[in-house]
């Protein structure tokens, strides 16, 4: 089992634990510990890992580097593990939930097959599908390769649909249940809930979800009926004794029954309730505020300013009690992308005003009056803020909201562009104002100049004297000494015209204009009307996103508005600082429950998971993809049936033909001991006698895999090759040798064949030229001569006149030919082999048997495939030809397999550049990769290349009908035989 996890063998994974190993007692401390230390080290998770167990304090140089600890995986930057291993001081035997420990360590490394079959064991799958999409996400941001993000995201959003999957079910099959699951506290999961898990995660699908959506609108209502009419809700606030007529329905009876103070506290309680008040308030804030800015804003501040002061102070109160009172504090506020920075600069402006200006209006009689108006100005700035934050509070409206979410992209847009306006701004301001204006001082008119006239330029509004046309020196100030008046452009004084270029300021206006006008605002609108078109699609999601803070944040929120807010602090300070009576709330977001409870909540949740998987595979089932493959299956098996049942019929007529070809073999036998018994006794003559073909060596080879005779070892085979009249790549023909004269034995008294040596360039590696006997005497044959074996494989071999003979008898030539040299030429053949798969990885068949893949090359000149083999150099181990289809880098690795392959043939080849005095022998070893996944097979292919561009090298199915030379062909036969394959 461990050695199937971290090899990543999911299948293995999945017997086991179909075959009862469990989890909970498989993976204990030391266990989990032994994982991490085995981590894939291609993983990002690894790198981060090594990192962290580098920066541990250095120890002395006699002590091991330390080991992979729990809390060395819980310090890792990016991934939420703090709250789930902490570092311990003595030794832990076991984890507090090991399918999660072991779920996590699968999903750091990516592994999707075992994280599926993992999470399928977990009990808290919800929670955990959600942690996973969220550990995977966060590793996401630091990954750099394309790939793995890919992946990453990818199984992330599969981890968030099974997440959706399974809450689906449990929605279905009961809602309070469910609704139960969302705001249950995990304590394996760092005591959080599913949903503060998802909003951490951004997980927006799981959000957006409807249960999720009914039960946030169920907190939204609090104890009233989400079906109330949002009129009946502000005509109660209005007027609140309507409460007792029965216009506003309550969830439960009890309160629906009564009609006292519990009924107008649970509607005043209601978030829904609280956030219309806080509105009606806000507006009647920002419209007193306007009043005393436009009407009301004296030296001595009235009571409507008082008031306004009152009113923002009790604004930040409450924005301090948020994050600093509450026993159980809220979540903080994210920033989000589609928010932009707005929040935080209202946030400082809001309050930045707020303290400033009474600074400023305090006493100004006695300090100093002058700061009246620039408080009046902090004050109006302040106002813009204030209205801008209606956005946020309007985002829970479904008709604004989504709205609301194209606006703040936009806004990103809008700044990306300014970007690019501002290069073009600043460079024709810049050259605009040097050309024109001679050494200006005044940094407001050189702003006015390079800035604010460019800016204006783009809506129309052209520059004075860019084009000579309107100039005149009573509009400008000549010296540039006049506060109120530009400085006058370059001029003449006499001619009292303008001196500078008007050609080129008029072309660097148009080209200003060019840009600005038609492609950067015509970019903008592209770039917006594409931010629509993506942010549309999904603005649904975002939105009901972005939902759960406003309803979060109203849900903890006193129900009085501002400024009356004020008592409800004053209460809160008093029952938690002076009574000490501890907070309780939130309790429908986050919910504590008992043990018996929760272990009854999961069980029904792991029984609606196991429904949901079911669902999942009948539905992978019903695919129309799975269906023809099912269908092609049983069609495979069906054909697989049939061609059994031909194969054993077709074994009975080769058997009767083989008894039958045995009884022929007999009677020849006969035949011919009858004659010659016949013609030793004197019947008949010598002219007469008829002349036996001896077996045909097709015979012997066709009875080899019945275990026969061996075409190697007849003794009445006859090379066939080696007697083809033309000798290749020459003009010479061959003396005609029939094959009742092929062995030495026999006596052929008109044999006399031509003598043939190939004048080759390299003459240092070969043997001497010619027929004359003086150069060969130095030749020693049957020994090693010097770097050349001259040993056959076959025993000693005869020499006659100084030259050897082929031991299998006359080839109708003599010489050296085109080979090396005399005797014996040895070759290697390594015969490359894989396993022929289909896409899906499946071995393929023909007839039962596996089919194999041979590695073969091919020459230009030639038409046939060639095993990579050939002769090798004096002291070489691979063949020459094998060097030109392999980079020299894998030389030394594919010498170890060739020490490690199985030998399959040695000896004599049939081969037509054999001649009487010179053949090849070759020794045939078997290369054979039998798992795709095998790390020398990716190594092999990876540094396969060729030399010359018209050599070819690739990977051919293994088949009779191969276009391999036919020596080959037979090497290949038996490699198809060692592995018992297609052939």
């Amino acid at each position: 089992m461990m050695a199937a996890l971290i090899s990543n063998k999911p299948e293995f994974v999945k017997l086991f634990l179909e075959n009862g190993v469990r989890l909970k007692e498989f993976v204990t401390w030391d266990t989990l510990l032994h994982l991490y230390q085995h981590l894939d080290p291609s993983c990002l998770f690894h790198s981060k890992l090594q990192k962290v167990l580098a920066e541990e304090p250095e120890r002395p140089a006699c002590r091991p580097a330390p080991r992979v600890q729990m809390h060395h995986v819980a310090q890792m930057q990016g991934v939420s593990l703090r709250s789930l291993y902490k570092r311990s001081s003595g030794h832990v035997a076991f984890t507090m939930d090991p399918v999660r420990d072991l779920l996590i360590w699968a999903i750091v490394q990516n592994r999707r097959e075992l994280a599926e079959i993992i999470w399928a064991q977990s009990q808290d799958c919800i929670v955990a599908a959600v942690a996973c999409s969220k550990i995977l996400k966060e590793l996401a941001k630091e990954e750099e390769d394309t790939d793995s993000l890919e992946e990453m995201l990818a199984l992330a959003d599969e981890c968030e649909h099974r997440a959706i999957g399974v809450f689906t079910e449990c929605h279905r099959k009961d809602e309070e249940r469910a609704q139960k699951l969302l705001t249950r506290v995990s304590e394996a999961w760092g005591r959080t809930t599913c949903l503060q898990l998802a909003l951490k995660a951004e997980d927006m699908k799981f959000v957006s979800h409807g249960g999720i959506q009914a039960f946030l609108t169920k907190v939204w209502w609090g104890q009233l009926c989400v079906d109330n009419g949002l009129w009946r809700v502000i005509l109660c606030m209005v007027a609140f004794p309507l409460l007792y007529t029965g216009l506003i329905t309550f969830r439960e009876r009890r309160l629906q029954a009564t009609k006292g103070l519990l009924r107008v506290r649970a509607f005043f309680n209601a978030p829904v309730v609280i956030f219309h008040l806080n509105i009606l308030s806000y507006f009647a804030f920002l419209c007193l505020f306007a009043y005393v800015l436009m009407v009301d804003f004296q030296p001595t501040p009235s009571w409507c300013e008082y008031l306004i002061y009152f009113w923002l102070f009790s604004l930040v109160c409450e924005e301090l009690r948020q994050p600093c009172l509450l026993a159980a504090p809220l979540r903080p506020r994210r920033l989000r992308p589609d928010e932009g920075g707005s929040p935080v600069l209202q946030r400082l402006l809001e309050q930045a005003g707020y303290r400033c200006h009474p600074a400023l209006r305090s006493w100004p009689e006695l300090l100093i009056p002058g700061l009246l108006y620039p408080g009046r100005v902090i004050l109006s700035l302040d106002f813009i803020m204030f209205c801008l934050r209606l956005m946020h509070i309007f985002t829970v409206s479904k008709t604004l909201g989504p709205k609301i979410i194209i606006v703040k992209r936009m806004m990103k847009d809008v700044f990306f562009f300014l970007f690019l306006l501002a290069v073009w701004v600043v460079s024709f301001g810049v050259a605009k104002q040097a050309i024109l204006i001679h050494n200006e001082s005044r940094v407001d008119w050189i702003f006015r100049g390079v800035i604010y006239q460019s800016y204006l330029t783009i809506f129309g509004q052209m520059p004075a004297y860019i084009d000579g046309v309107n100039f005149s020196l009573d509009q400008c100030s000549p010296n540039g000494t006049d506060p109120y008046k530009p400085k006058c452009p370059e001029s003449d004084a006499i001619r009292h015209e303008p001196a500078f270029p008007e050609w080129l300021t008029v072309i660097l206006l148009c080209l200003y204009l060019l840009f600005t006008n038609i492609l950067l605002l015509n970019l903008l609108i592209a770039m917006f009307n594409y931010t629509f078109q993506q942010v549309q699609e999904h603005t649904d999601q975002i939105w009901k996103f972005q939902r759960h803070d406003l309803i979060e944040e109203y849900h903890g929120r006193p129900p009085a508005p501002p400024p009356f807010i004020l008592l409800s602090h004053l209460h809160l300070f008093i029952k938690r600082v002076v009574l000490k009576i501890p907070a309780k709330r939130h309790k429908q977001l986050k919910t504590k429950l008992e043990k018996n409870e929760e272990a009854a909540l999961l069980s029904w949740e792991i029984y609606l998971k196991e429904n949901y998987l079911q669902n999942q595979q009948y539905q992978q089932k019903q695919r129309p993809e799975q269906q023809i493959q099912d269908i092609r299956d049983k069609v495979s098996t069906v054909v697989d049936l049939l061609e059994r049942e031909s194969l054993k019929q077709s074994g009975l007529v080769e058997q009767r033909l083989a008894s039958l070809e045995e009884q022929m073999a007999q009677t020849s036998r006969a035949l011919h001991w009858i004659v010659k018994a016949l013609r030793d006794s004197g019947f008949g003559s010598e002219e007469g006698f008829p002349t036996l073909a001896p077996q045909k060596a097709s015979l012997g080879r066709d009875r080899e895999p019945d275990g026969g005779h061996k075409a190697e070892d007849a003794g009445d085979t006859h090379h066939v090759n080696a007697r083809h009249l033309l000798y290749p790549n020459s003009h010479v023909t061959r003396f005609p040798v029939p094959n009742e004269k092929v062995p030495w034995e026999t006596d052929f008294l008109i044999y006399d064949p031509p003598f043939y040596t190939d004048d080759r360039k390299d003459k240092g590696l070969v043997d001497p030229v010619g027929n004359a006997l003086e150069p060969l005497a130095g030749i020693t044959y049957n020994a090693v001569d010097g770097p050349i074996d001259r040993r056959s494989f076959h025993g000693v071999y005869a020499v006659q006149d100084g030259l050897p003979l082929n031991p299998m008898g006359r080839t109708g030539l003599r010489g050296r030919g085109s080979l090396s040299c005399f005797g014996p030429n040895h070759t290697l053949q390594p015969v490359i082999t894989r396993w022929r798969r289909n896409q899906d990885g499946a071995i393929c068949r023909k007839s039962i048997k596996k089919m194999l893949e041979v590695l073969v090359v091919k020459h230009p000149v030639s038409e046939s495939w060639a095993l990579p083999g050939g002769s090798r150099e004096p002291g070489e181990i691979l063949p020459r030809k094998l060097k030109q289809v392999l980079r020299r880098e894998f030389w030394s690795p594919f010498q170890n397999l060739l020490i490690q392959g199985t030998e399959v043939y040695k000896g004599y080849v049939d081969d037509p550049r054999n001649t009487d005095n010179a053949w090849i022998e070759t020794v045939a070893i078997s290369i054979h990769f039998p798992d795709q996944s095998d790390m020398d097979l990716k190594r092999l292919n990876s540094h396969l290349h060729t030399c010359d561009p018209g050599m070819s090298v690739q990977w051919q199915v293994v088949d009779k009908r191969i276009p391999l030379y036919a020596n080959h062909k037979t090497i290949l036969q038996k490699v198809a035989a060692l592995f018992g394959a297609f052939y």
